[in-house]
């Protein structure tokens, strides 16, 4: 028996296959093999199209189960990892309305700011509302101001899982996991917001039900099983943000856990049992997969735009072909502080750490005669690494005890400067585990559906596969650099 799980970015779909009685992944893949195109008509704006989702995860699921090895009869659940803090809408007809205001748009976060201001910063943080900035709910608002004839057309908004879960099932769900990424849910009232549908003008009708993160969510259509190759009535038994989620597949679900990921944006997630927030909302605290009646879990979530991107850009604008692994070695031999070049790596929308402020990406001590684009390369990583570094001071002010970070080996975890920087300049020993997002979702619908019967079952096949620790001999060398990046970063604030 087979759980799968689809993880839903804004660069590629993901689809993990997990074997339910060993635990093991025995099929993964992701479509496309480049990056998808994030439009921007506009400074700030990110859009894609929710049916290319669709389209990419049924030609995904036909490649990975064309090959004869795997019966596609054997899938019993489905999980969606996604993007979050997108808007997708629909009409009553469920066609999209207009593309999805995708995680890194930052159109609406006057809006959100102004939100902020008016419901007070401290019901907002007590309530788990954050502030509002360019969250979902936001984006839901700027539609209704500069788009009123789309706007009228809304039978019901969604998160992009929730638009794939009705792709599979035709139902229109959300979570309250997801509710909370969207800054719709009142912790404290454990009930959608009453304060953000008065202020915003919303119309509690067009909001999806809602049901539990794992069970029953949903059954595979007929339509949806005959484009998929699956059996009609299939489970959809667990849905989450891809942060919340990430953290899910590192089996990080107690007080003090933290997990981390640095694909296009960089995260750091970590779980608290009690209502906590920064003062000024540069990090922010939703409900966790597993959080409940009884049993509050928290996420903290930190969320820097700006990471991978920058080495993907540097690859494809600075690289000339080079692959990943081609950089890595090429930066390696460049000293830590890449010979005086620092670059802040924000060029992805208005850093949330950052108080809302879009100060683009930077590049400092440039000379065009000492260097190249191996140190480029190596400041690039370090900038990314030092940006990681800055906002976990931040968590650190709350009072979280960051002493272990866990990540999947992936994305920037597979750059050995990268990691290593981390390690020294946060004082954190990373541990690197075989898994990511798709084949936590794979977990998460096999304990949705009953398959598993605990999260410790779920998780017994997890391994750890690397070590990263603090050098102390480069540590000195590392936090110098650190200093020098972080007095540029401080001119812009």
């Amino acid at each position: 028996m087979f759980s799968v799980g689809y993880d839903i970015g804004s660069s590629s779909i993901k689809l993990a296959v997990v074997d339910i009685e060993s635990g093991k992944q025995v099929a993964q893949g992701f479509y496309p093999k480049e990056e998808m195109l994030i439009n921007s008509h506009k400074p700030g704006w990110a859009e894609q199209d929710p049916e290319t989702w669709w389209e990419y995860a049924k030609i995904l699921t036909r490649q990975i189960f064309s090959s004869g090895n795997l019966n596609c009869k054997d899938v019993k659940s489905i999980g969606i990892s996604y993007q979050m803090h997108g808007l997708v809408i629909v009409d009553k007809d469920k066609n999209v309305i207009r593309p999805s205001i995708i995680w890194c748009d930052s159109r609406a976060v006057n809006i959100g700011n102004e939100a902020f201001e008016k419901l007070g910063s401290q019901h907002c943080l007590q309530h788990l509302l954050n502030s509002p900035g360019n969250f979902t709910a936001s984006k839901l608002k700027w539609v209704k101001e500069n788009e009123p004839d789309n706007f009228k057309k809304i039978y019901k908004w969604m998160l992009p899982g929730d638009f794939i879960a009705m792709k599979l099932t035709g139902d229109i769900i959300s979570t309250v996991s997801g509710l909370s990424e969207g800054i719709f849910w009142d912790f404290k009232e454990k009930s959608i917001s009453k304060d953000i549908l008065e202020l915003y003008g919303l119309d509690k009708a067009i909001f999806p039900d809602i049901k539990p993160t794992f069970g029953e969510q949903g059954r595979l259509s007929k339509s949806a099983a005959q484009e998929l190759g699956f059996e009609s009535g299939t489970v959809v038994s667990y849905r989450a943000g891809d942060q919340p989620n990430n953290a899910f597949s590192l089996n990080v679900l107690n007080p003090g856990e933290i997990a981390a990921t640095a694909g296009t944006s960089g995260v750091v997630y970590g779980v608290i049992d009690k209502v906590n927030y920064d003062p000024s909302s540069r990090v922010n605290p939703f409900i966790h997969v597993n959080n409940t009646n009884d049993q509050n879990r928290l996420g903290v979530l930190l969320c820097i735009n700006g990471t991978g991107i920058l080495n993907s850009w540097l690859r494809k604008n600075v690289g000339n072909g080079l692959s990943y692994e081609e950089i890595n070695s090429i930066a390696e031999k460049i000293p830590i502080g890449s010979d005086g070049v620092s670059i802040l790596p924000f060029g992805n929308g208005a850093e949330r750490m950052l108080s809302n402020r879009n100060i683009g990406c930077q590049i400092f001590g440039l000379d065009f005669n000492r260097h190249t684009k191996s140190q480029l390369f190596r400041a690039g990583q370090e900038g990314i690494a030092f940006s990681f570094k800055y906002g976990i001071d931040i968590m650190k002010e709350m009072g979280m005890d960051i002493k272990v970070i866990r990540a999947g080996k992936a994305n920037m975890f597979l750059s050995p400067i990268f990691s290593q920087t981390l390690a020294n300049v946060s004082g954190a020993s990373i541990e690197l585990y075989d898994t990511d997002g798709a084949q936590g979702a794979a977990r998460g619908a096999a304990v949705g559906a009953g398959y598993y019967k605990s999260f410790e079952q779920a998780f017994k096949s997890l391994k750890k596969v690397d070590e990263v620790l603090p050098t102390a001999e480069d540590t000195k060398k590392c936090l110098s650099a650190y200093e020098s990046w972080l007095d540029k970063l401080e001119s812009f604030m």
